[in-house]
């Protein structure tokens, strides 16, 4: 009988957005595929979107696809209308489901069951010289870390970021509201998290203010208490997440869960917001497109609410969160 743990570990399926195939031409992920030149190696010039296939369906995609364009205009880079990238995406979800490998599907993680795939959109300006943008949808497995950080928390810490809060609108060539390939420093911060003891960080600007993670969204959660007026007790439920024109990324889990959040009677904020903010929080999650709902443990060491109230809070979200298409 196989068993998950005789399954290899499915390789990475790369579809490229080529004209010459309507459906996106696949490529061999085991080679080699981008040129030396291409501006996205050469300078992180291009844009991407991370998104969760859960089942075969894509989680948010009209979001995503909507954020890639809106960060492809910050570029000014010229990207493949939104029909070639949602078949490119099919193709490539179809391919790395493999369902003609029965073998895999047996061990419960195919076609037929509730198995989970990272998918990356992926755009750069190209090859220097060439003016024609490298375009490509990459599936992978999910990292193990995030399923992880998802039942147990994380703990963060708090990094400035180096720039004031109104710097976005101040200077835009920063591109700070723009999901870019330039992820150098995010991935240095994490490192440095790592190096400190930490799983993850919270920017702050110079100001003060709370910003955001280096690869997701921070939400904070206030409970309220109080008379209904008939002897009762009224709980009031109430997100926040700190203002998007501190030059933050929007969220596009984070709408997602608002939305739900708002038509089940939770009350709704933004910013803006400072570390005391968090620290007086009920709760504090980390929340992004693949890892979905990390709660945060500690911050700076100090533990956010109570062990018991982040997990009924986070419990509450996630049941929110489910019904996302």
């Amino acid at each position: 009988m196989t068993t998950p743990a005789s399954v290899p570990a499915r390789a990475t399926v790369l579809v490229f957005l080529d004209p010459a195939f309507e459906n996106g031409r696949v490529a061999d992920s085991s080679k080699p595929q981008l040129m030396a030149t291409d501006q996205g190696a050469t300078r992180g010039d291009g844009v991407f979107e991370s998104l969760l296939v859960v089942g075969g369906r894509p989680r948010k995609l009209q979001a995503h696809l909507t954020r890639l364009a809106v960060s492809a205009r910050a570029l000014e880079l010229d990207i493949p209308a939104e029909d070639a990238w949602r078949r490119a995406i099919e193709t490539a979800v179809s391919e790395y489901r493999g369902e003609a490998t029965t073998g895999v599907e047996a061990a419960g993680n195919g076609a037929g069951g509730t198995d989970e795939v990272v998918v990356k959109l992926l755009a750069s300006r190209g090859v220097e010289g060439a003016g024609t943008p490298t375009c490509w949808v990459q599936a992978s497995p999910p990292p193990e870390a995030g399923r992880r950080q998802r039942e147990t928390g994380i703990d963060v810490i708090l990094l400035d970021r180096g720039y004031d809060s109104e710097v976005g609108e101040r200077a835009p060539w920063l591109l700070l509201g723009a999901k870019t390939l330039s992820y150098a420093v995010n991935m240095a911060a994490l490192r440095y998290a790592h190096h400190q003891g930490a799983d993850d960080v919270i920017f702050t600007s110079a100001d003060g203010r709370v910003l955001e993670g280096p690869t997701s969204t921070v939400l904070l959660a206030h409970l309220e208490t109080s008379d209904d007026g008939a002897g009762g007790v009224r709980t009031v439920r109430r997100l926040i997440t700190p203002q998007l024109d501190s030059g933050i990324l929007p969220g596009t889990s984070q709408g997602a869960l608002f939305t739900a959040a708002k038509a089940a009677g939770w009350e709704l904020g933004y910013g803006p917001l400072v570390p005391a903010d968090l620290y007086d929080a009920d709760a504090v999650w980390l929340i992004s497109s693949i890892r979905l709902l990390a709660p945060v443990n500690h911050i700076d060491g100090k533990e956010i609410g109570t062990p018991e109230l982040r997990r009924q809070l986070t419990a509450e979200l996630n049941e929110l969160f489910a019904t996302i298409e």
